[in-house]
């Protein structure tokens, strides 16, 4: 399994090099607003490219799902998910939050997580059974176990409307030390990873968004599931990261909501 995340280290590096080699050399991409979820890059998709190509030369019978490039199936027990660029946004308002994400499932089951924050010079690795690592340093979630003490990072996901986030944001601010966003699903997950926050909600999101922090989190003693309590899968969802802690508590003010559908 070593050659395989070693692998993901090395390709999460080099993929996040040529983003940081780009951040800020493009003064047209500064006029690209939107939500964060409907802007693409010609670096994203340049990206996507290059990491499709460099998996599909060294593992060509994987299978390999991405952002950009959607499903390729190779009927195999291992899949690839791939964000080449997590905060195209960030990106292309000169804001640092952005990362390379990729994950590897096999037989279903999630067993490397690499997130990488070029900027940040912040590598998250993970691996089933092993432990999560910050530039190769054991991570642990927080210990926090009170709401009001709990700082929390959210985001809309890849939800059309900022209407659910804004609802769930107005139901949980009130209670809770600090409500954040930064613009990075795999980084926010990684920060619960890391103890900066003890929770990250999204809405809607999708597997390659999130699927590297998912283990991340899992391997530094933290829990993952949807507002109703139920187990990752690789699908579009509604997701809570946190600590463990605050988990239950969590749930037990989202479920009433109806936040819980996509």
């Amino acid at each position: 399994m070593n050659s395989l995340k070693d692998f993901a280290i090395r390709l999460a590096e080099s993929s996040g090099e040529f983003l940081l080699q780009n951040f800020k050399k493009d003064e047209a991409l500064i006029s690209t607003r939107g939500l964060s979820k409907e802007i693409t890059t010609e670096y994203d998709i340049e990206n996507d490219r290059f990491i499709i190509k460099k998996i599909s030369e060294t593992f060509p019978e994987h299978s390999i799902l991405t952002e950009e490039s959607g499903f390729i199936d190779r009927n195999s027990e291992y899949t690839w998910i791939v964000d080449s660029l997590d905060g195209s946004s960030n990106f292309a308002l000169g804001n640092p939050f952005f990362s390379v994400s990729i994950a590897l499932i096999k037989d279903e089951k999630l067993t490397i997580g690499v997130v990488y924050a070029p900027y940040l010079r912040e590598l998250y690795t993970a691996e089933a059974s092993r432990g999560a690592f910050l530039n190769g340093r054991r991570i642990n979630v927080s210990m926090v176990d009170r709401l009001d003490s709990s700082y929390l990072l959210t985001c809309e996901g890849g939800e059309k409307s900022n209407a659910k986030i804004a609802g769930i944001n107005a139901l949980l601010h009130p209670g809770v030390k600090d409500l954040r966003k930064l613009g990075s699903a795999a980084i926010e997950g990684a920060w619960v990873a890391s103890g900066r926050a003890e929770a990250y909600i999204t809405t809607g999101i999708y597997p390659w968004d999130i699927a590297a922090a998912v283990l991340i989190v899992r391997e530094a003693g933290g829990k993952v599931s949807d507002f109703e309590g139920r187990e990752w899968k690789v699908e579009k969802s509604n997701i809570i990261m946190s600590n463990g802690k605050i988990h239950g508590k969590l749930i037990e003010l989202l479920i009433p909501q109806s936040f819980g559908r996509i």
